[in-house]
C-alpha cells in the first residue's frame, strides 16, 4: 500500500504531521507493506533568502500582524512540537526558498532515500537554522542523508528534477491540495494537516480494507483463479 505525502521543508506542521503518521504505522500490523512517496509543495514559491530578517517578522508582514503576535504563534508550535519530540528552533530560523532543496529531495527518491531526506531536511531547517537554499548546505546535507557529493552537485549546478518539483506541484493543485500536509493513502482516502495518530491509525486501517477489497476484485478478474467462501481468491497454478 502507498502513502503519497505533500509537503514543504519549511512548513512546522508538515514535521509535525510525518511523526504522526509514523507513530500510527509503529502500531499498524502491516506496516512493512507501507510504502512511503513524498511529493514536493511550497508553500511560498517566492519567498527568498533575506538575511538579517527573522522568521516572526516575515510571518508578520505576510499575515498582516504584529511581531508580538508572530512570536506567541511560534512559541504555541514548539510547544505543540515538543509532544512529538521535535525541538523548534525559530529563533535561528532563516529565511529561503525551499525549491532547490526539493530538488535535492526528488534525487534522493531514486535513491530510495526519499523518507531520509526529508527528515534531515526537517531537522537542517527547524532544529539546526540551517540556509536550506544555500547550495554549499544542501551539498552537506545531500552527503549526510547518503548520497555522493558529485552526484549532489551535478544537481544543484543544472536544473535537473526541476521538472518533477513542478509536476508535483500541479499534481496536488489537480487534486484540490491547498495546503500541507496532505497525505493520500492507496491514491483513495486523505488526510489533511498533523491530525492525532488516531486520525492515521484509523485511516490506515480503512486505506489497507480497500486496498484488499481492490486485490481481490483484480484476482476475481484472473483467468483461472479460483475463490473459497471467505472471499480469497487464488490463482490456480499449472504444473
Amino acid at each position: 500500500m502507498k502513502i503519497d505525502i505533500w509537503s514543504d521543508i519549511m512548513c512546522p506542521f508538515c514535521y509535525i504531521g510525518k511523526r504522526k503518521l509514523e507513530g500510527a504505522l509503529l502500531a499498524f500490523e502491516h506496516k512493512e507493506d507501507v510504502q512511503i512517496v513524498w511529493h514536493s509543495f511550497q508553500l511560498d514559491p517566492t519567498i527568498e533568502y533575506e538575511p538579517g530578517k527573522d522568521l516572526y517578522t516575515y510571518l508578520a508582514e505576510r499575515k498582516g500582524q504584529t511581531h508580538e503576535w508572530a512570536v506567541k504563534v511560534h512559541n504555541q508550535m514548539t510547544e505543540t512540537a515538543k509532544k512529538e519530540g521535535l525541538i523548534y528552533n525559530f529563533d535561528k530560523a532563516v529565511i529561503a526558498n525551499s525549491f532547490d532543496a526539493h530538488r535535492l529531495i526528488q534525487l534522493a527518491k531514486t535513491h530510495n532515500l526519499g523518507d531520509v531526506m526529508e527528515e534531515r531536511l526537517f531537522k537542517a531547517y527547524f532544529t539546526e537554522g540551517k540556509n536550506i537554499s544555500d547550495h554549499n548546505t544542501l551539498m552537506q546535507i545531500g552527503m549526510d542523508a547518503g548520497l555522493r557529493a558529485v552526484e549532489v552537485g551535478e544537481m544543484l549546478n543544472s536544473d535537473n528534477f526541476a521538472t518533477a518539483v513542478h509536476d508535483d506541484i500541479m499534481q496536488a493543485q489537480r487534486l484540490g491540495v491547498r495546503g500541507v500536509p496532505f497525505f493520500l493513502l492507496d491514491e483513495q482516502l486523505g488526510i489533511s494537516g498533523a491530525q492525532p495518530v488516531e486520525v492515521f491509525a484509523d485511516g490506515l486501517q480503512q486505506a489497507w480494507a480497500l486496498h484488499e477489497k481492490a486485490k481481490q476484485t483484480e484476482m476475481n478478474k484472473t483467468e483461472g483463479a479460483v475463490c473459497t467462501t471467505d472471499g480469497v481468491c487464488e490463482p490456480i497454478k499449472n504444473n
